[in-house]
């Protein structure tokens, strides 16, 4: 069995019960480019990959 080096990142937003109920859209929206422009490229960078999203966490 091929053993592989992992890690994992728990990350959880701040307010965003408040900020979802003010602006869902916008709210949503902006974690998305968030993640996109931050996270994605590191993890691409290191050859990884995103298996679970989930609420406000990242």
């Amino acid at each position: 069995m091929e053993r592989k080096l992992s890690a994992i990142l728990a990350a959880d937003v701040v307010g965003y019960s408040a900020l979802m109920e003010r602006d869902e859209a916008g709210t949503f929206e902006r974690l998305r480019a968030g993640r996109k422009e931050l996270f994605e490229p590191e993890i691409a960078r290191h050859h990884g990959q995103i298996f679970k999203l989930m609420g406000d966490g990242m």
